[in-house]
């Protein structure tokens, strides 16, 4: 069907949602008209009818048989079953292959000397009657993209290896140059472990599973329970994903066929130590064989020792040596034409590749993506044809550094940034509330769909739920500043709460990398999948019992992002809100003028104890603590550039606002969304983040070292935080020409909808 655009009333639908309150269907859907928005409604209502929790089982059944990771044979068989699917309903269908460099184990050992030696299992064994018996063909214990390595050392244990790990170790005189470290899982991602390891001089890291994180402190251990038993581990890359994403040989461009290559050695983002990960059962007997101090209570797990630090006392001896070559991807791109519009895109997608089995990560959100395409085939069969163009990619390689979805749209960059509209991304998928990250600009759509869902469980719109769990967590005794503000906000405004984009899923390249708008949504909150994380255990039986019971979750998905889909590709005028945008980036600078304030305050605490020559013990009151180096004093940042540039940005969100909510013909709509598509764009930089150039969104990015967090406004932020006052202050100026540029293509989008 052709759109016929009688109006965009995107004002009204904003003065519906707030005056009609959090639960309130707004007379019209964002970017629609009355008209329109009504027949929106209609077959949103079609394609639910074709949603089943059944067609999602048996998919995730069959597709989590076998392990498929990176170039096993079922992760290609689950490519050509996915590729048939798409064609048989009715999407022009293809596979688009590249080849990456992906190390496999070829040796690895992880051994105990001393007076109780003891070598490590480095597999996991099957549980009768689970998929976990069918591991024929599956990696063992690995960290890809680790170094190689062969060294004997004393073990430190650094609990979960972050900078303030770091910090106390320390102070109770303990150095991990030359040593092995031993961390465990959680804190922070689990790449910056043996990053930050090696830059503090050890030669080898130990990763484990402790049972107060996500084992028998928690929960029953699997089978009886959800919680990771005795013999789980936990695999992942150690990639340096905060540098760039991809394969590491061919940055910032496709791994296609004769692309130069770069040599292993010169590659940014592989480690240079070698890492391995063990089960909870493993890793007791290193750390109970550890002398030392004993650790500070911030590093107690839930093992039955005493924890020590270690340092001086056993030797673990680890090897590790990888196979270096190349593995093909298999990424499955299905498109249906869009009827007036083909050259606006909507992209929708989800990896495929597991660790093991990968039922829960990544399979449930992938199986849900599938249902989405199977109903919106059904609707094209009926006659409905969506007026943008519609792709969906099913991502290969995602795991071990977001591979296939990096290499895609590296490779079709131009194309890309010249037509995508918006990249809808999900990943795993669990029972619970509706979590959402994105770019500010999409805050709008996310809620009107949110609103219009029904949570399966208490029969509200997840939007509701959503408000009502952070209202509850912000409420909790200990709740963070931080929580607390997110969700007075989300109080006030009555829309759902959002989240901001950092990595770690295929939103990634699309968003901090080509500057096109993305969000990243799940559900989860109250499934019990965490225990099984990248184990042999994430089977079908482990996820049908514990992480969807029914998969009703998996069809709310499908519910949630296919009506995202389906909006996005039909709205009368591209579905961006631009007063979200300016009021988080304005809240943004005042929390950077509060953090420059605290470093001066800091950089005075630390002149004062260096002045006063004030010493405090550690735990052996012989010892005492290091003392912190002097700190330069932060300067008196000028912010007026990013002040005005908000301003000005608030003044062209109100602008438009006004202009949109009056009727548009199609040629006014037809001119405003070429210029809204590339807003987003806009708020990036060619010369990308300080360090890190692939990087180029400036407004948001994964944090150097909070792996997969975000860290806003970070050229600024970071260069705060890291004392380099020169860089903060470019890139306020640079921010601020980015606001500025973005306010300009907004009051030119306001001009053609006035015209």
């Amino acid at each position: 069907m052709i759109k016929v655009r009688v109006g965009f009333l995107a004002g009204v639908a904003l003065a519906a949602l707030c005056a009609g309150g959090a639960g309130a269907e707004p007379a019209t859907l964002l970017g629609f008209s009355p008209t329109d928005s009504a027949a929106e409604r209609a077959l949103e209502a079609k394609f639910d009818a074709n949603l089943s929790a059944d067609a999602i089982g048996a998919r995730l059944k069959l597709m989590a048989a076998e392990p498929n990771q990176v170039g096993s044979p079922h992760d290609k068989a689950n490519a050509e079953y996915v590729l048939a699917q798409f064609k048989a309903w009715g999407w022009d269908a293809h596979i688009e292959t590249f080849s990456v460099l992906y190390p496999t184990p070829k040796a690895e050992k992880l051994e105990l000397l001393g007076p109780s030696p003891y070598v490590a299992n480095l597999t996991e064994p099957a549980i009768p009657g689970d998929t976990s018996e069918n591991q024929v063909g599956g990696l063992p214990a690995w960290n890809a993209y680790g170094g190689d390595g062969d060294v004997t050392a004393p073990i430190v244990y650094v609990n979960y290896g972050m900078p303030a790990d770091y910090e106390a170790l320390q102070r109770l005189g303990i150095s991990v140059k030359g040593k092995i470290v031993i961390a465990r899982y959680g804190g922070g991602w689990r790449g910056l472990k043996p990053k930050l390891a090696w830059e503090h001089g050890a030669v080898g890291c130990i990763i484990y599973s402790d049972p107060a994180d996500d084992g028998y402190a928690t929960a029953d251990p699997y089978p009886k329970g959800a919680a990771r038993p005795e013999a789980g581990l936990q695999r992942g890359s150690v990639i340096d994903v905060p540098v760039e994403t991809g394969d590491p040989l061919t940055p910032g461009y496709g791994a296609v066929e004769g692309a130069p290559r770069l040599d292993i050695k010169d590659a940014k983002t592989i480690l240079k130590i070698p890492v391995v990960p063990i089960s909870w059962g493993e890793a007791v007997h290193f750390l109970a064989a550890l002398q030392g101090p004993v650790a500070p209570k911030a590093f107690r797990g839930a093992l039955p020792i005493t924890y020590h630090v270690g340092g001086d006392g056993p030797r673990a001896h680890l090897l590790i040596e990888a196979n270096w070559d190349q593995k093909p991807l298999y990424d499955v791109i299905a498109v249906m034409k869009g009827a007036s519009e083909p050259d606006q895109w909507v992209v929708r997608g989800n990896h495929r590749d597991g660790w093991v089995f990968g039922a829960e990560d990544p399979l449930s959100g992938q199986t849900a993506l599938l249902e989405e395409a199977k109903s919106i085939g059904a609707l094209a069969k009926s006659g409905w044809r969506p007026a943008r163009t519609i792709v969906y990619a099913s991502w290969d390689g995602e795991e071990p550094g977001l591979l296939g979805s990096t290499e895609w749209a590296e490779t079709h960059a131009k194309e890309l940034q010249a037509k995508a509209v918006v990249y809808i991304n999900s990943d795993g998928n669990d029972r619970g509330f509706l979590e959402t990250e994105a770019s500010y600009t999409l805050r709008g759509l996310i809620d009107g769909v949110a609103g219009d869902v029904t949570d399966p469980e208490t029969k509200v719109n997840v939007r509701d739920r959503a408000l009502a769990r952070l209202g509850v967590e912000a409420a909790e005794p200990g709740a963070s500043a931080e929580l607390r503000a997110r969700a007075a906000e989300a109080e006030k405004s009555g829309l759902t709460p959002l989240g901001d984009l950092g990595s770690g899923s295929d939103y990634t390249p699309f968003v901090q990398h080509l500057g096109i708008a993305s969000m990243n949504i799940a559900y989860g909150g109250e499934g019990m999948s965490g225990g099984v994380y990248h184990s042999a255990y994430d089977t079908y039986e482990h996820y049908a019992r514990f992480g969807d019971p029914g998969f009703v979750y998996g069809v709310t998905l499908a519910r949630t992002a296919g009506r995202i889909v389906l909006r996005a590709a039909d709205a009368d005028v591209d579905p961006y809100r631009f007063d979200n945008l300016a009021a988080t980036v304005g809240a943004q600078v005042d929390e950077l003028k509060k953090l420059l304030a605290s470093r001066r305050e800091h950089a005075k605490v630390v002149d004062r104890l260096l002045d006063g020559r004030a010493y405090v013990l550690a735990a052996d009151p012989t010892q005492p603590f290091g003392l912190p180096d002097r700190e330069s004093v932060a300067p008196d940042l000028d912010f007026t550039p990013l002040d005005k540039a908000v301003e000005r940005l608030r003044d062209s969100a109100k602008a438009y606002d006004q202009a949109a909510a009056k009727p548009a013909s199609q040629a006014q709509a037809d001119k405003a969304d070429a210029i809204l598509q590339g807003v987003e764009q806009a708020l990036t930089s060619e010369e990308g983040l300080p360090g890190r150039p692939w990087y180029k969104h400036l407004l948001y990015a994964p944090g150097l070292l909070t792996g997969y967090g975000s860290k806003t406004l970070p050229g600024v932020r970071e260069a705060i935080e890291n004392g380099q006052w020169d860089t903060a202050s470019k890139y306020i100026g640079r921010t601020a020409a980015a606001l500025d540029a973005a306010g300009a293509k907004v009051d030119q989008a306001t001009k053609a909808l006035s015209d």
